[in-house]
């Protein structure tokens, strides 16, 4: 992207992932823009008592942003609130902010993913309107890898053709896959990697969690694959949302 097409952008779709305080009364956010991906803006005067700004730069709500400048951090010129999401409220809060702690690990900066913030905006929704919050989180999460260039390998065995089987149990290993428990005592794979049954990640492929077993080790294997490529950091919503729920 050319520094001319940088230096002022007009009414990007975008959500704020997170914001603080800077200096007396401007905000620094770290928004999530549909056509210019994760970047830091400021916004100048916006804690101001009567600035127009204070209602609308808020979290998990649609906006459409307007900034200048060509540095890592660029100028807020104005923001229109979208509306047509609800409020998050209770775990569903909780969820959000996860999925924006995961957005701000993991995605680079002023790196689009248009389809992955349409992602965002429909997982929105869902969180305030469906009562799985587990499922919901899962779904994003194997969407978020797969964006990212990590896709999961749920339907055929690792290095190979062969279609994954219900009946069978599994060892899926990090960046190789699932290998059959039973592939024999020489295949160092079955010794590595996280248990799991065949029909798991075949509902996982068809983003179905209905069944208990199911939602408990997908949770255990995003939750391997997640820290993974967080390099082990820990993710302070993720211990949050344990205490109120089991996701």
């Amino acid at each position: 992207m050319s520094s001319a097409s940088k230096q002022r952008i007009q009414n990007d779709p975008a959500f704020v992932l997170h914001s603080y305080p800077f200096r007396e009364t401007s905000l620094i956010l770290d928004v999530f823009s549909r056509s210019h991906g994760r970047l830091p803006v400021m916004a100048r005067g916006a804690r101001r008592p009567r600035s127009a700004l204070r209602g609308v730069l808020m979290s998990f709500q649609p906006l459409l942003l307007s900034w200048f400048g060509k540095g890592e951090v660029r100028t807020l010129h104005s923001a229109e609130w979208q509306g047509g999401q609800p409020y998050l409220q209770g775990t569903a809060l909780m969820c959000g902010f996860y999925l924006n702690e995961l957005l701000l690990n993991l995605l680079v900066r002023d790196d689009p993913h248009e389809q992955l913030f349409d992602y965002y905006r429909a997982t929105l929704h869902r969180l305030a309107h469906e009562t799985d919050h587990a499922a919901t989180l899962r779904c994003f999460e194997k969407h978020l890898l797969q964006e990212l260039g990590y896709a999961l390998a749920l339907e055929h065995e690792a290095g190979s053709a062969k279609a994954i089987s219900g009946e069978l149990c599994y060892r899926y290993a990090v960046e190789r896959g699932a290998v059959p428990m039973d592939s024999g005592p020489d295949d160092g794979a079955t010794q590595a990697g996280l248990p799991v049954l065949g029909k798991t990640l075949l509902d996982m492929a068809a983003d179905d969690y209905a069944d208990p077993v199911t939602a408990q080790q997908s949770k255990q294997l995003m939750r391997m694959l997640l820290n993974h490529h967080l390099g082990g950091k820990k993710l302070h919503t993720r211990e949050l949302i344990k205490d109120l729920q089991k996701i």
